[in-house]
């Protein structure tokens, strides 16, 4: 029987960068270690050229948008860790600020692209430095280049192998003629 620890979460901001699938598989690994629940967000916004499609259509669009993401992000990582995916109807740094309050709270988000401000020799993105700014509990913010290192790893674990009988066999079980 697995028990939880009750108030413990895990609060990652989901945008589809790949800060965010960093911080998503971060927030992943601290679940884990702290037997907390995984609350991926996505904020979302009706924009201009939104304005005839009802409400309920864009947060559709955007929890199947998050729910891909997390799939593709995870998969099949999270055995044992319960994932409670949300959609807030807000924008990205408020909505997590929003929701990140429990004492035990973690907020996870990705380091933004390319486009943010040096703090302490880091370039954060504007969400990251909101959170960092407003959040009542502990904050990690996690760089693209930690996405990158994951994948060159699993890269490398399906790279094509040349066996003895002259053809190449990858992990996933592709064979090819040399």
């Amino acid at each position: 029987m697995v028990t939880m620890n009750q108030g413990a979460r895990v609060i990652v901001g989901v945008d589809g960068s790949l800060s965010s699938l960093a911080a998503l598989q971060r927030g992943l690994a601290e679940a884990r270690s702290r037997d907390a629940l995984l609350v991926p967000v996505t904020a979302w916004m009706a924009c201009d050229g939104d304005s005839l499609r009802p409400l309920s259509e864009l947060e559709y669009a955007a929890r199947l948008r998050l729910d891909s993401i997390v799939e593709l992000a995870l998969d099949g990582a999270a055995q044992g860790v319960r994932v409670q995916p949300r959609t807030v109807r807000s924008e990205a740094g408020r909505a997590l600020v929003a929701l990140a309050t429990g004492p035990q709270d973690l907020l996870v988000v990705g380091g933004g692209r390319h486009s943010g401000t040096r703090s302490g020799g880091v370039l954060h993105g504007p969400v990251a430095r909101y959170c960092w700014a407003r959040a009542e509990c502990e904050v990690v913010i996690v760089p693209a280049n930690h996405a990158l290192e994951a994948t060159a790893t699993a890269a490398a674990t399906l790279a094509p192998q040349t066996v003895p009988d002259g053809t190449m066999h990858c992990h996933a079980g592709v064979g090819y003629l040399n």
